[in-house]
């Protein structure tokens, strides 16, 4: 029992963190590398396919840069003002490092719902639907808001007690494990682990715009959130990847704008103002009751 009892400094969470997330670079590159060979022998590859993968790595490169300017320190005064008033103190051991993973796991199930299911989450999180395929590189494909949003989300774990560099770093695993799960390489694992963990199958129906397969398997690491509250859907039918409405473009700056541009339009569109504040808490589908079906924007849920 003494290792669940070890304690972790901070710098030591840090430094977990950045090896996993190291490691996680290496099994990204080989399953890319992997990828390629599928392409190149099925000659797959085109430019379409090519320009997708490089506005993925693009859209990326502008997420970090806007992380470590703006949302880095948001990140650091938001959580560690936030850790004042916690209702208590847990100390960094063994385990409480994965009952705060485990936690964060929940929130990100809430967060990514949320993503889903609501106008302003969806104007941001469908820049990573929005590509046609499914390959490594669509994991590195974010929305312009994608490092916003989480903070509310996981705001509880710091007042719960928990330190904001432990929850900053369970943030980090959660979406590092989702990583590999970005291929059509890998088929259906094991039963035990497709009842209780997201795999990459359990993913490619996350990223399904068939008709029974769009918002479903929300979970992080764990398949069983989705299990519990009735989101879960097993791949059966060949997954269609995309969202209903394509944007039909590798331009890196459509893919990182079209969600809120489209939001804007609908709720510019707006004829009363509950409307345009429903357009971003409602689900991406949402109309009004009366429209004029002239000045209607097609919903890209």
């Amino acid at each position: 029992m003494e290792i669940l009892q070890q304690t972790f400094t901070e710098y030591e969470i840090y430094g977990f963190s950045t090896l996993l997330e190291n490691w996680m670079y290496v099994i990204s590159g080989g399953l890319l590398f992997l990828e390629l060979l599928k392409f190149l022998f099925k000659k797959l590859m085109n430019w379409k396919l090519a320009g997708d993968g490089i506005t993925n790595f693009v859209t990326y490169a502008a997420f970090v840069l806007l992380y470590y300017i703006v949302l880095g320190s948001v990140f650091i005064t938001v959580y560690y003002s936030a850790s004042y008033y916690a209702i208590a103190t847990i100390p960094m051991t063994t385990w409480s490092i994965v009952l705060c993973i485990v936690l964060a796991d929940f929130a990100y199930y809430c967060e990514h719902r949320f993503s889903h299911r609501t106008g302003i989450g969806w104007s941001s999180h469908t820049v990573h639907h929005s590509s046609p395929y499914f390959n490594i590189t669509v994991a590195y494909r974010f929305g312009p808001l994608d490092g916003l949003i989480p903070i509310a989300f996981h705001l509880p774990l710091i007042l719960a007690g928990f330190h904001p560099a432990l929850v900053f770093v369970a943030e980090a695993i959660v979406l590092l494990y989702q990583t590999p799960l970005h291929t059509e390489l890998v088929g259906k694992l094991p039963k035990p682990i497709e009842w209780i963990f997201n795999t990459p199958s359990h993913h490619r129906v996350h990223h399904g715009r068939n008709a029974q397969y769009i918002d479903k398997n929300y979970g992080g690491i764990f398949i069983i959130w989705d299990r519990m509250f009735g989101t879960f859907e097993e791949e059966i039918e060949k997954v269609d990847f995309g969202i209903s409405d394509p944007i039909n473009s590798v331009n890196p700056f459509v893919v990182w704008f079209h969600g809120l541009a489209r939001l804007i339009r609908k709720m510019a569109s707006a004829r009363r103002i509950g409307d345009a504040l429903n357009y971003l808490i409602k689900p991406p589908s949402w109309m009004p009751e009366k429209f004029d079906k002239t000045v209607a924007i097609k919903s890209d849920s």
